[in-house]
């Protein structure tokens, strides 16, 4: 049960992520054909469910693309079960403090390392049997956002909890708790800055930095920075944008007469 994720980490690659907005194992097979390393079910913000998780993860089964989950809280019934479902990572919301870190990862580990409850129903049927608890602890990542103020003053000791992969920056919600506009692909000096610092701490701890991203362009740029974990988008973004496109071609091309 090798994580990719992790394997392209440890050979000094950033990730490229993909977002998962739309609950339906075709799009998710359709999504796993465009060249990701790993994609993500959103369980936080959208529509996406506990069994349209489930249906995306078994619709990319084919291409081997690392399932990964955002779930909607720091609650350890959702991770374990969101886990049990087959996600190799789970990036979680709103971790602000040493202890809301510890708790996450606690859930994410099973015994001596963490709290999780054995039970992989579906994350347990691959490979060889009785495998899956066997390196659970070492494959699963535990990713904890950081979107506040309050997890910037606490940040140092979020780091050094142990058993945590990376972090993963929602941009929006950053710059909510700072006093600014909620948006992505940020261009203040200020969030710029604290990317900086992310980068620069998590390099110290052998971290993994991830950052949200609108367009591919911000998204390399943010490699170049030193993140290692990019996401672009969404599918109903990029279905929309593809689409507006699309017809905007066409009206053009026909001159007026359509």
């Amino acid at each position: 049960m090798a994580n990719r994720v992790k394997q392209l980490w440890q050979e000094g690659k950033a990730v490229v992520n993909g977002w998962l907005a739309i609950p339906s194992g075709f799009s998710a097979e359709v999504m796993s054909q465009a060249g990701w390393d790993s994609l993500t079910v959103d369980m936080q913000h959208g529509v996406q469910d506990y069994q349209s998780m489930v249906a995306c993860f078994q619709g990319m089964q084919a291409r081997q693309i690392t399932p990964l989950v955002r779930v909607p809280w720091n609650e350890p019934g959702i991770i374990g079960k969101c886990l049990d479902g087959g996600a190799m990572g789970v990036i979680c919301p709103m971790i602000n403090t040493r202890a809301a870190a510890e708790a996450f990862v606690s859930a994410c580990r099973y015994p001596p390392l963490g709290s999780r409850s054995n039970g992989p129903i579906r994350a347990g049927i691959y490979g060889e049997v009785g495998g899956y608890v066997k390196t659970a602890n070492a494959e699963v990542l535990c990713i904890p956002m950081i979107e506040t103020q309050e997890a910037l003053d606490n940040l140092e000791a979020i780091l050094d909890v142990p058993g945590i992969n990376g972090i993963y920056v929602g941009p929006s919600d950053l710059g909510f708790s700072l006093g600014l506009e909620p948006r992505q692909d940020r261009e203040e000096p200020q969030i710029l800055k604290i990317y900086e610092r992310l980068v620069k701490e998590c390099g110290k701890r052998g971290i993994a930095p991830g950052v949200h991203n609108l367009t591919p362009t911000y998204a390399a740029r943010m490699i170049g920075m030193g993140f290692r974990f990019v996401t672009i988008g969404n599918d109903s973004g990029l279905m929309l944008r593809a689409a507006q496109g699309a017809v905007g071609t066409l009206r053009q091309a026909a001159g007026g007469k359509a």
